[in-house]
């Protein structure tokens, strides 16, 4: 008995595989593309980008998240603007993931609107509709619907920051009354997370040095509204290691936590104590 048309099932997404692909190598985040009539997750944990956007009840939730977290973990309580900066790093960088991992193994930009795109930040999960995406002109997902043609790598370049601008743009707004932070602050966050979380991903892929080149070409410094460049750089350990590093554009605020424990890439970390947490460890 023939198959009604009707019953067919729709075409996987041309992002579906980078998604597969960073969830194998990151079991801690999955990301799921919706068809148009699939329904958006509510309740449970769930949050949706819009509703961070907006500043309202729900970013007040999410926020609380955090603010447990510090407590718990730390036994102190952080300032409002220290909370509100985790939170946003903790949104931001596997939101940023849905646009650069699929540029960075398959050539796909995704544009991702806050209306489409939700977070449970307790399960790593994330859901998103893409209706658009860019691609070269030599991708088989060309003639796909929804594909937008590019003519090369700069133009592709191009709609990885203006997919991740408009996506996080919103948030930033949302977040930055709780901030403490201008506007060139904020964007420079945007900029670390795009770096950081795409080179922790190359890095699982076994792929670390071509993403430190794709990412200096992606963010060279003077691509508004982001602040600051890639920023890797490479350091000797004791033994003629080569411990590759980079110096980030706007501080996490761990430091008001604990002082004497910086992050690897802060600004506020000497390359000596840098190469200490760089080297194996015995």
């Amino acid at each position: 008995m023939p198959v009604p048309a009707l019953l067919t099932a729709a075409a996987p997404s041309p992002v579906n595989a980078a998604y597969t692909r960073m969830t194998e190598v990151f079991p801690g985040l999955r990301a799921e593309v919706l068809a148009d009539d699939d329904a958006t997750p509510t309740g449970g944990g769930w949050v949706g980008a819009a509703e961070l956007a907006e500043g309202g009840a729900a970013l007040d939730a999410f926020l609380a998240w955090d603010d447990a977290q510090v407590v718990r973990d730390y036994g102190t309580r952080a300032r409002p603007d220290v909370v509100a900066s985790f939170g946003l790093h903790r949104y931001a960088w596997p939101a940023c993931l849905l646009v650069t991992v699929p540029w960075f193994l398959h050539r796909r930009v995704p544009r991702i609107p806050v209306r489409d795109v939700f977070f449970q930040r307790a399960l790593g999960r994330l859901t998103v509709r893409v209706p658009e995406f860019a691609c070269l002109p030599d991708d088989p997902a060309a003639s796909l619907p929804g594909a937008r043609v590019v003519p090369d790598e700069a133009a592709l370049r191009a709609e990885v920051l203006e997919a991740v601008a408009e996506h996080l743009g919103p948030v930033l707004e949302g977040f930055r009354p709780r901030m403490r932070r201008g506007r060139r602050a904020l964007w420079g966050m945007a900029t670390d997370e795009i770096v950081e979380g795409l080179w922790y991903v190359a890095h699982l892929l076994g792929e670390e040095r071509r993403a430190m080149t794709e990412l200096e070409l992606l963010l060279p410094g003077t691509t508004e509204p982001y602040v600051g460049t890639a920023g890797f750089r490479e350091l000797t350990g004791p033994n003629g290691e080569a411990l590759p590093t980079r110096d980030r554009a706007s501080c996490c605020l761990f430091y008001t936590l604990r002082p004497e424990d910086t992050c690897v890439t802060c600004p506020r970390t000497c390359d000596a104590d840098r190469v200490k947490k760089l080297l194996p460890t015995p």
